[in-house]
């Protein structure tokens, strides 16, 4: 991989992660809602589960949409009513003094797992993977996944931050319950560039 790529790919690899997206609005509002230290595993989540997946990508999913593409329409259906359905948890979050005991933020496998229906995180695989390691070798592969697995983390835990600093002015439940509805009002607006495309 030249320098010239490389640079571009710490690019993609920085905006895509930095901007919102599903990722980064979960965590906002689980930073608001359960605090850094308890978001913790989600963050790991994401970071680890993402780099796996551009490794399985880079590895020849995207050869299972090309032999079969309504494995792809069937993906992106999974995707949009698992968002909706996060979308309303989030909506619905009571305030953390009340449920405390039970509630609890999104641990390392669900946010792991949640990658493989995020239509954000598949924009950003299959991109990579096609643009930034056209040789499709192993040694390619390593590199894209490697950059994405040391910019993805330190990128998402902005947005937990974010949420946890947020929470100092949440401590009303009127203004906790509004930000939890934008925050799930986003995450479906989000859906857009999936459900209609340019």
């Amino acid at each position: 991989m030249t320098h010239d790529l490389l640079l571009a790919l710490v690019t993609f690899a920085f905006v895509s992660s930095i901007t919102p997206g599903p990722n980064n609005l979960m965590l906002m509002a689980s930073g608001a809602n359960f605090g850094f230290r308890r978001t913790i595993p989600h963050m790991l989540g994401i970071g680890l589960g993402f780099t796996f997946m551009v490794l399985m990508v880079g590895a020849g999913l995207v050869q299972v949409f090309d032999a079969y593409p309504v494995s792809y329409t069937v993906l992106k259906a999974a995707s949009v009513a698992y968002l909706l359905y996060l979308a309303w948890k989030i909506a619905n979050a009571a305030p953390i003094r009340e449920h405390e005991a039970e509630g609890r933020p999104m641990n390392f496998l669900q946010a792991a797992a949640f990658q493989w229906v995020n239509p954000k995180a598949w924009a950003m695989a299959l991109t990579a993977t096609t643009a930034y390691a056209p040789t499709q070798s192993l040694s390619a592969i390593l590199v894209v996944a490697a950059v994405f697995g040391a910019i993805n983390l330190p990128s998402v835990s902005t947005w937990t931050v974010l949420g946890q600093q947020m929470a100092r002015f949440l401590t009303n439940p009127r203004r906790l319950t509004m930000f939890n509805w934008t925050m799930a009002a986003l995450l479906v607006a989000s859906l857009y560039p999936v459900l209609w495309p340019a």
